[in-house]
C-alpha cells in the first residue's frame, strides 16, 4: 500500500509532530522508570492526608498517557484533561458549560477595533515555581504556537492571528489578519506556559509541565497515575479545593468499576454503559450527550479508498442502530450531519446514511470494486472494542471482509502517521478544544487530519472545505457563518474521507457524598475545578 510522503512545509511539519509525539511517549516511559510506586508512593509532594481521606480526590481516568503535557501539542485525552488543571489560559472554558470565561485575564479581551484586541492579566498570578506571569510569557507561548516549525495542533484554530505583542508587563496587543468574530472565546486553545522553564528545557517540561492553575504536577507513570498537589500560591478564581488529586489510570473497564464500587476512587470516566444501571445503587450515574463521535476514516492514497462510493458504501453497509442499541445500549445517536442535533450550530446534511445494503453493493459494483478486503484498525477502548464486531459482522453482510486490528491508540495513529493503514475506526472529540463549528469542523478538516493522516491534501474537495472554512471565518455575521458551515458538513459527508458514525452520550459515575461541586462533563475526561471532598 502507498506510503503518504508530505514534501515541503507540510514534511517539515509531519515529521517534527511526529518527533514531538514520540519524544513525549519516550519522557513519559522514562518518568514511569524512575518513579515507580515503590520510590515515591502516594503520598509524595507533602499534600495532606493518606489515600481516601479527606483532602484527597481520587479518580479513575479510562486513557493512558499517550502523549505529554506540553499543551502546545497535546492532544491525548488524559493529559489535556490533566492540563485543565495545571494551565491556564488568558480565557478558559467552563469545562461543564463550554462558555469562555477570564483566567489569567482580568476579563474578556477588549475591541480595540475591528482586528486589534487588548487583554491584561490579573495581578499577583504565578507559575508553580513562584516566577510571575507577565505579558512577555503570554507572547511566548502565542509565538510558539504560531512557529510552523513548532506543529502546534493549536495553530490550525486561530489562523487569523497576524501577531501578538506585550504593550507592558500587564498588557497583551493582539493583531488579526481579518475580523473573527469568535476570537475573544477562541484564544481558551492557547494556555499560558513560562517562558524561561521551556526555553531552558522544553522536553523536560513536556514530561513535568509547570503551569499558572490551582493544581501543580506532582508526578506520572505510565499506565499507572497522575499525582497534583493544591499550589497554595493560586489566586485566581477557581482555587483547589482538595489537598491533592490522584488520577488512576485504568484502561480496563472492569477494573474501573470496581475502584468505583470499593470507594477506592471517589469518580469515573467512561463508565461501560452495561454497568451504569448496576451502579445506580451505590454512586450517582449520568450520561451526558456530547459531541464526542466514533468516527471512520479510510486512507484515500490507497486506490480502492480513492473512489467516494467505496467510502460511502463502507457507511451505507452499516446497521448503525443495531450498534448502537447492543454495543452501547441505547446511548448514542446515528448521526445525520458533522455535529449532535442537540449542538447550536447543527446542520442536517445532504447525505445521511442510513442502513441500506443494496445501496451499498450498488455503490461497490459502481466503483469497479469485486471483492473489498482490508483490515480495519480500531483502538483498545472498552466500548469501541465492543462496537467492533459489529462493525465487522455489518460489513460481512454486504460482502466486505475486514480484519479486525485492535491495538492502543498510540500504536494506531503511529502507523497512521507513517501511512500504513487501509481504514481506521475510532474515537475523537475536539469539543474539549472548544464547541463552535468553525473549531470543531477545522480539526479534522483543515491541516493535519486531512494533509498528513488521510491524504486528502489534492482533493478539489478539500481545497473546497478550506475555502469555506475561511470564508465562514471571515463573515460579520452568524447566518453566513452558519450557511457556509453548512455547505462544508454536506461536503463532507458526500466526500466520507472521515465522518462521524455516531455521536455518543458520555456516561460519568461520582460518589456524590465524598465529593462536593462534581458535574459531569459533555467532553472526554472529568473536571475537579471548584470540586472538594464532602
Amino acid at each position: 500500500m502507498p506510503e503518504l510522503r508530505p514534501t515541503g512545509v507540510e514534511r517539515r511539519t509531519f515529521l517534527r509532530y511526529a518527533g514531538l509525539v514520540s519524544a513525549a511517549a519516550a519522557i513519559t516511559a522514562s518518568v514511569a522508570a524512575c518513579g515507580g510506586p515503590s520510590s515515591t508512593g502516594d503520598d509524595a509532594s507533602g499534600a495532606t492526608g493518606a489515600t481516601g481521606t479527606t483532602g484527597t480526590i481520587e479518580a479513575g481516568m479510562s486513557y493512558a498517557l499517550s502523549t505529554g503535557f506540553d499543551p502546545m501539542t497535546t492532544s491525548g485525552a488524559t493529559p489535556y484533561a490533566a492540563n485543565m488543571h495545571i494551565f491556564e489560559g488568558l480565557v478558559d472554558l467552563d469545562p461543564v458549560t463550554l462558555e469562555a470565561r477570564p483566567a489569567l485575564a482580568t476579563e474578556m479581551p477588549k475591541k480595540i477595533n475591528a482586528t486589534t484586541y487588548r487583554a491584561t492579566l490579573r495581578d499577583g498570578a504565578t507559575f508553580h515555581d513562584g516566577s510571575a506571569v507577565t505579558a512577555e510569557d503570554v507572547v511566548f507561548s502565542f509565538e510558539r504556537i504560531l512557529d510552523p516549525d513548532n506543529a502546534s495542533l493549536m495553530a490550525q484554530f486561530v489562523p487569523f492571528l497576524d501577531g501578538v505583542s506585550a504593550v507592558d508587563a500587564k498588557t497583551v496587543e493582539f493583531k488579526l489578519k481579518y475580523a473573527f468574530t469568535l476570537f475573544p472565546s477562541r484564544i481558551s486553545v492557547a494556555r499560558i506556559v513560562p517562558k524561561k522553564i521551556v526555553e531552558a528545557d522544553a522536553k523536560g517540561f513536556d514530561a513535568k509541565p509547570v503551569g499558572s492553575g490551582p493544581y501543580k504536577f506532582v508526578e506520572a507513570i505510565r499506565e499507572d497515575k497522575i499525582v497534583f498537589a493544591k499550589y497554595a500560591q493560586y489566586n485566581g478564581a477557581h482555587p483547589a479545593k482538595a489537598e491533592k488529586m490522584i488520577w488512576r489510570l485504568i484502561s480496563d473497564s472492569s477494573a474501573r468499576v470496581s475502584a468505583m464500587r470499593s470507594g477506592r476512587v471517589q469518580a469515573i470516566e467512561d463508565v461501560p454503559y452495561i454497568d451504569v444501571a448496576g451502579l445506580a445503587g451505590s454512586a450517582k450515574t449520568e450520561s451526558v450527550q456530547s459531541f464526542g463521535l466514533l468516527f471512520l476514516m479510510c486512507n484515500t492514497a490507497d486506490k480502492r479508498f480513492a473512489d467516494k462510493r467505496v467510502r460511502q458504501a463502507l457507511h451505507y453497509a452499516l446497521d448503525t442502530e443495531k450498534i448502537i442499541k447492543t454495543a452501547l445500549v441505547g446511548n448514542a445517536t446515528a448521526a445525520t450531519g458533522y455535529v449532535p442535533t442537540t449542538h447550536p450550530d447543527y446542520h442536517k446534511a445532504a447525505t445521511v446514511y442510513t442502513h441500506d445494503v443494496a445501496k451499498a453493493k450498488k455503490l461497490l459494483a459502481e466503483a469497479g470494486v469485486g471483492k473489498l478486503e482490508f483490515t480495519v484498525l480500531l483502538t483498545d477502548t472498552g466500548w469501541v472494542k465492543d462496537v467492533a464486531p459489529l462493525i465487522q459482522e455489518s460489513w460481512a453482510a454486504a460482502g466486505i471482509e475486514a480484519k479486525l486490528g485492535i491495538a492502543q491508540s498510540a500504536a494506531q495513529y503511529a502507523k497512521i502517521d507513517g501511512g500504513d493503514f487501509e481504514v481506521l475506526v475510532a474515537p475523537g472529540d475536539p469539543s474539549v478544544f472548544g464547541n463552535d463549528a468553525d473549531l470543531l469542523l477545522r480539526w479534522f478538516y483543515y491541516g493535519f487530519w486531512p494533509e498528513n493522516r488521510y491524504g486528502w491534501a489534492k482533493s478539489a474537495a478539500y481545497k473546497q472545505v478550506k475555502q469555506l472554512l475561511d470564508k465562514a471565518a471571515q463573515a460579520a455575521d452568524e447566518s453566513t457563518r452558519k450557511q457556509l458551515w453548512g455547505q462544508v458538513t454536506d461536503l463532507v459527508a458526500e466526500e466520507a474521507a472521515l465522518y462521524p458514525i455516531f455521536h455518543r452520550k458520555l456516561p460519568t459515575a461520582w460518589n456524590d457524598k465524598g465529593l462536593s461541586g462534581f458535574s459531569p462533563l459533555p467532553t472526554t475526561g472529568l473536571s475537579f475545578l471548584d470540586v472538594g471532598r464532602a
